[in-house]
């Protein structure tokens, strides 16, 4: 509410609401026709109705040979993080020309398809078969043969690099992390 005057208010809906997702759940397989379209399976676009309305951000991903779809208020706050870096610094001009490479907004039509712009489908060597991996707050699309060889890649490190990311993690006292 907004008092304007003496006798009037004005009732204005709050414009700065957001909305946030706390994580994304699953791992999809699914097609993409040969226009580029890859149509998104009912329970994934369930947990992101949320976002349907503002849009997504597809970009490249920096390692490895996919792509990541950012919700809108999800890259939002990652480009608040980028903001922050001193562009005169080289380093930092280098990486946020390289972060923001190829970087689409795109939107979930009405019969819930997500248009792959061309050059995002070479760069992630997406042929038929897709699969859309959960990772955490954003979604990556992987060309199913890449997805496959990078899951079964990592099977003899993952032990290994679990204890090294979060072997000294421990939020809780009843020693679970």
């Amino acid at each position: 509410m907004v008092n304007c005057g003496k006798y009037f208010y004005i009732f204005a809906p709050n414009q700065f609401k957001a909305t946030f997702l706390n994580s994304i759940v699953g791992t999809y397989e699914c097609k993409v026709d040969a226009k580029g379209r890859l149509l998104i399976p009912a329970p994934l676009k369930k947990q992101l109705s949320i976002a349907l309305q503002d849009g997504f951000v597809l970009k490249r991903s920096v390692f490895q040979p996919c792509l990541e779809l950012y919700p809108m208020n999800e890259w939002n706050l990652m480009m608040e993080k980028i903001n922050k870096l001193n562009r005169f610094v080289k380093k930092n001009n280098d990486f946020i020309r390289r972060f923001t490479a190829g970087v689409k907004v795109v939107e979930i039509d009405a019969l819930g398809r997500l248009l792959i712009p061309k050059d995002l489908v070479v760069f992630s060597q997406i042929s038929k078969d897709v699969v859309l991996s959960s990772a955490v707050n954003i979604v990556e699309i992987w060309d199913k043969d890449l997805y496959e060889k990078a899951i079964d890649d990592s099977v003899i490190d993952f032990a290994d690099l679990a204890e090294d990311v979060m072997g000294n993690v421990n939020d809780d006292a009843n020693g679970i992390s």
